[in-house]
């Protein structure tokens, strides 16, 4: 919903707002950037003027670039708006123009800030604005405020030289502006968690590297597609990012791990994958491994066999989900778009034992495992190769 006249959209920030003010100004930057990159990938015609706690996309099409918006990784929130001058006559015009096209009945409320200097406060807005959205619609029916919880909210937000009227805001993602943080290596898989976990560190400003280990026979007929097609889905949210998927295989160490080793393969597995996205790290300039693990969630996952692993990479391992119920993280994945039937079997599941060690030590894992186990790691991240993903293709 927004006022008939509305050409523009006010985009709002959180965090970056408690940042020094040189900090908040790069921040605010990267934001604005990060928009354009929205606005270009959507073929919205718009143009995005920051100033100091707000951005401001200039456009005909605010329903479009408001959904970009809220799908750009630093906005908390954002409203299609009319901008008027600031003054109190334009603002009560702009008020009775949205009143008489969308108020229709029901409990309203006039909800006004204003920042700068002006011979009037918000409370003058609210109580002028009130009146003029009154005699608007009087004719047709009997308004009334409600100043708590009204049925429909006029916001106006009056700063210097302009003010925007608007009727809505719509949430953002919030967090950082993507790019504000160095990258992290995402280790991905066809399942529910691992996108997920992906997500929420591109939410603090950190870019990701996808990874995906091919697991040879012990993965299904779908299991790289479905990895990839998760990808995809967070690519929208990065739209000038490189999430192309970096290619591992892995087939041959699943093989001889099975052969070889017993109760703590899944462990000596895990060590594995975190050897190999430390060496893609390497290259890559990323500073650290994001994956879907949370305490608890299989036997791998302990906090006893979390510890047991952790040496085989000298990169912190960001674990974003390390606290989630499973519940959340479905709930989650649905919202993004990941969400894959979790009863389909990945893979992994075929290479756990009958009975997996739930309290491995560190030393019992790396005595029971290949000593060159760590070096296949290396030389499988080295023969990897790239998934070039397809164009997203998101509805404006």
């Amino acid at each position: 919903m927004h006022p008939p006249d509305a050409d523009a959209v006010l985009v709002r920030h959180g965090d970056i707002g408690i940042k020094s003010r040189s900090v908040q100004t790069r921040m605010e930057e990267r934001l604005a950037e990060n928009l354009r990159a929205q606005l270009d990938a959507r073929g919205i015609d718009g143009r995005v003027e920051r100033e100091y706690g707000r951005l401001v996309v200039h456009t005909d099409e605010a329903e479009a670039a408001t959904a970009a918006a809220t799908d750009t990784f630093g906005v908390v929130s954002a409203s299609p708006a009319s901008v008027v001058d600031a003054s109190l006559d334009a603002i009560t015009d702009a008020l009775a123009r949205a009143a008489r096209e969308h108020y229709h009945g029901g409990t309203f409320g006039v909800d006004a800030r204003r920042a700068g200097e002006h011979d009037f406060g918000s409370h003058d807005i609210g109580r002028e604005g009130g009146q003029a959205v009154w005699e608007a619609v009087e004719d047709d029916f009997e308004p009334e405020v409600d100043l708590d919880d009204p049925d429909l909210t006029f916001g106006v937000e009056c700063r210097d030289a302009r003010a925007f009227v608007y009727l809505e805001e719509r949430d953002g993602p919030g967090g950082m502006p993507l790019g504000t943080q160095r990258p992290l290596v995402a280790l991905v898989s066809g399942g529910i968690d691992s996108p997920v976990a992906a997500w929420l560190a591109m939410k603090r400003g950190a870019p990701v590297v996808p990874v995906y280990l091919d697991l040879g026979p012990f993965g299904g007929p779908d299991h790289e597609a479905r990895a990839v097609e998760t990808v995809r889905h967070l690519a929208k949210w990065a739209p000038d990012e490189d999430l192309d998927v970096r290619h591992v295989p892995a087939g041959d160490a699943l093989e001889r791990l099975d052969a070889d080793v017993g109760n703590t393969r899944m462990l000596s597995f895990r060590r594995f994958m975190y050897r190999v996205a430390e060496r893609v790290a390497e290259d890559v300039g990323a500073v650290g491994i994001v994956t879907g693990e949370a305490i608890g969630q299989k036997s791998s996952q302990t906090s006893a066999n979390m510890a047991a692993v952790a040496g085989a990479t000298a990169l912190p391992v960001h674990r974003p989900l390390l606290s989630w119920d499973k519940q959340e993280v479905i709930a989650k994945a649905r919202e993004l778009g990941t969400y894959r039937d979790a009863t389909i079997d990945v893979g992994c599941d075929r290479l756990a034992p009958a009975q997996p060690a739930t309290a491995a030590s560190a030393e019992r894992v790396e005595a029971a495992e290949p000593a060159d186990l760590l070096d296949w790691a290396e030389d499988a991240a080295d023969a990897r190769d790239v998934i070039e993903l397809d164009p997203v293709e998101v509805e404006a």
